[in-house]
């Protein structure tokens, strides 16, 4: 069935061509957005102006002599009222047009008999001749991730999935506006990585051809920042990707989208604060801060302290504990055997200065007091790399070169890193983090 269409929208495209006209113009005359023309519409009707409208046809209906044709350009649709007394070549357009397609129209604004504001046309122009067909039920398809794969047309179809996609825009820019006020500069380092370092994640690794040797995308960008505050810097920020080899589901993705920050000579306590500051317009408060020692004793019915295998406390938090934190709560101290890069508490050097703010049991920022002790993070980066070498690919690696900086001096600092992916998915109320990225990854379609 879809061959047969596509194959008699082959046909028309032949017949367009054969008509003298280039159904893929490189050129569009200047054209009035369709909401703007909607917004402007009383004023322009009386006035008698032309406008020059342009977009998809979205439905097409023959009345003989008489061609209603829908349009929408992205910002808003209308009418178009094609009349065969009134338009040159009005055969060929009747013959070869369908929905899909991409048209501009010349005319004048007016309302019909049923009030429904529309162009009455003087002139049609081919825009681009499509050869597939819209789908006629987006949402009945029985496939979901269908809507994945052809994202193009599932933010055509449903306006909902592209409004979310312009939230998200404007709240990456809304973060950028506030650290920029804040008096943060924003930064870019390395994607491809010799180590692969910042967090306890399993890289993806590749090959530089023309230096022989093996990369790794980056699972953070923390190591190079902190270089970066060695050098002088004392405010920054990046926003960027970001890639680990781990599983997908609800909360994960292999590519996602960081936002990490900086600022030398603060701690941890004004991190918290400023991260409240930038999440307060996307996720409403309070936040409720808990200490890590004891939602893991109210929730996992353990002492923390005596959990003799340090690489497990992460699992029962994960499994035990995080799907107890529903509202907005601000999870501090956590262990130093799950934290290689915080600095640790003076009282109690087994404790770390560091957060995680988490809403609806899922983890959207991680912070903490930097360590800037150069032989402490040395003794840490032996302890991973050593889980490394024992099978543990999540654990991170012994990096010299970024302790010989540090070795230089590191201002004392704070960090943090938000999950832009996590904070669009709740500011927008999706489900998953494959409803807040535009392509997410998918396992290819055989």
């Amino acid at each position: 069935m879809l061959n047969e269409i596509r194959q008699d929208r082959l046909k028309k495209l032949k017949k367009l061509k054969e008509a003298g006209v280039n159904p893929y113009p490189a050129n569009v005359p200047k054209r009035t957005e369709i909401a703007a023309a909607l917004r402007d519409f009383n004023k322009l009707m009386l006035s008698g102006k032309g406008v020059y409208l342009a977009g998809r046809i979205t439905s097409l209906r023959d009345q003989g002599g008489l061609l209603f044709i829908d349009i929408d350009d992205g910002s808003a649709s209308i009418q178009a009222f094609v009349n065969k007394k009134e338009v040159k070549q009005f055969g060929l357009w009747k013959e070869t047009l369908d929905p899909g397609d991409f048209i501009g129209v010349r005319g004048t604004l007016f309302k019909t008999k049923r009030g429904e504001r529309s162009i009455k046309a003087s002139k049609i122009d081919v825009l681009v001749k499509s050869l597939n067909p819209l789908p006629d039920s987006w949402f009945g398809l029985k496939d979901v991730e269908e809507r994945f794969r052809k994202r193009y047309l599932d933010l055509f179809l449903n306006k909902e999935v592209k409004e979310a996609f312009e939230i998200r825009s404007m709240l990456i820019r809304q973060m950028r506006e506030f650290l920029w006020k804040e008096g943060f500069i924003e930064v870019e380092t390395p994607i491809l990585q010799p180590i692969p370092g910042g967090a306890l994640a399993r890289p993806f690794k590749t090959q530089h051809n023309a230096l022989g040797e093996d990369f790794y995308l980056r699972i953070a960008p923390e190591l190079y920042l902190k270089r970066l505050l060695i050098g002088g810097f004392n405010k920054i920020f990046e926003i960027g990707r970001v890639f680990r080899n781990e599983g997908i589901d609800r909360e994960h993705n292999p590519e996602f989208t960081m936002l990490e920050l900086y600022w030398a000579y603060e701690d941890y306590e004004g991190m918290i604060k400023l991260t409240e500051k930038l999440l307060k317009p996307f996720i409403k408060g309070p936040w409720k801060r808990v200490k890590y020692a004891d939602a893991f004793k109210q929730y996992a019915k353990m002492d923390v302290s005596r959990v003799k295998n340090k690489e497990e406390i992460d699992k029962i938090f994960k499994k035990k504990v995080r799907p107890h934190l529903q509202s907005p709560t601000i999870l501090m101290d956590q262990p130093k055997a799950i934290s290689p890069l915080s600095k640790s508490k003076e009282e109690n050097p087994e404790i770390t200065e560091r957060f995680h703010f988490i809403v609806g049991s899922m983890e959207v920022a991680n912070g903490f007091s930097e360590l800037n002790d150069p032989i402490d993070q040395r003794e840490r980066m032996k302890y991973q790399e050593g889980l490394f070498r024992k099978g543990n690919k999540e654990a991170s690696r012994m990096d010299e070169d970024f302790l010989e900086a540090l070795e230089y001096g590191m201002p004392p600092a704070a960090g943090l890193g938000v999950g832009i992916d996590r904070i669009v998915a709740l500011a927008t109320k999706r489900h998953s983090l494959k409803e807040a990225i535009l392509f997410p990854t998918l396992k290819t379609k055989k």
